[in-house]
């Protein structure tokens, strides 16, 4: 993953809130239930659940939903609250590159995997670069299409660092096109959400879209 800063010296704002977290249900069923579930789908596919195999994997299952879909329980706008103010009068924008990331297809429960490349246009203050990475991880440990993946990332750095601009370019494999359905290996999906100076601005968003897929990348 690459942290590139390049020269920028245009004004402008734009700002768009976003609900980043989901609030929790006192109908969620219990752990025990949803291991049940798990033996339920198992039984449907034809297994047997009581040979040496499948005994526990009820139990395995629940706990990779635990890890995989442990966005829904993180606040992706409270990672970005601390900024730093040290910057020496710097007016360009920044651009983290090659953010990986997996999540998973709400359609089918099925793993989407690839890159999220991010860049923002400070005022005054700068983020960690890595809270950017970690950005991603919290909304794409969640069901997700990857239009809405994309559109989260730019609502959160809107609302909370008011940037003068954000651009963001996701490119990803759906495994759901993939392994199934129509089976086409290798096809890529690019989705891309621009605000502020890089929606405006098209000579500045084709030089993000050329430092993120341009020549020598």
């Amino acid at each position: 993953m690459d942290a590139v800063i390049k020269p920028l010296r245009a004004a402008g704002s734009d700002a768009e809130n976003t609900t980043s977290t989901t609030t929790s249900d006192p109908n969620r069923p219990s752990r025990s239930e949803a291991e049940a579930a798990v033996k339920v789908l198992l039984k449907y596919i034809g297994e047997n659940t009581s040979r040496e195999g499948l005994i526990d994997t009820p139990r395995r299952v629940v706990e990779a939903y635990d890890e995989l879909f442990r966005g829904y329980h993180q606040n992706g706008e409270e990672l970005l609250e601390r900024t730093f103010g040290e910057t020496a009068g710097y007016d360009d924008f920044v651009l983290v590159r090659d953010i990986g990331f997996t999540s998973h297809c709400e359609h089918h429960v099925m793993p989407f995997y690839g890159n999220a490349h991010i860049a923002y246009a400070p005022v005054d203050r700068v983020v960690g670069l890595s809270k950017l990475a970690r950005l991603v991880d919290v909304f794409a440990s969640r069901l997700q299409t990857q239009e809405h993946l994309t559109a989260q990332v730019v609502n959160a750095i809107e609302k909370t660092l008011k940037p003068r601009g954000v651009a963001v370019l996701i490119e990803a494999e759906h495994t759901c096109m993939s392994v199934r359905g129509v089976g086409k290996q290798d096809a890529s999906t690019l989705t891309t959400r621009f605000t502020g100076l890089f929606r405006d601005d098209p000579q500045l968003q084709a030089r993000f879209l050329t430092m993120v897929r341009g020549p020598g990348r």
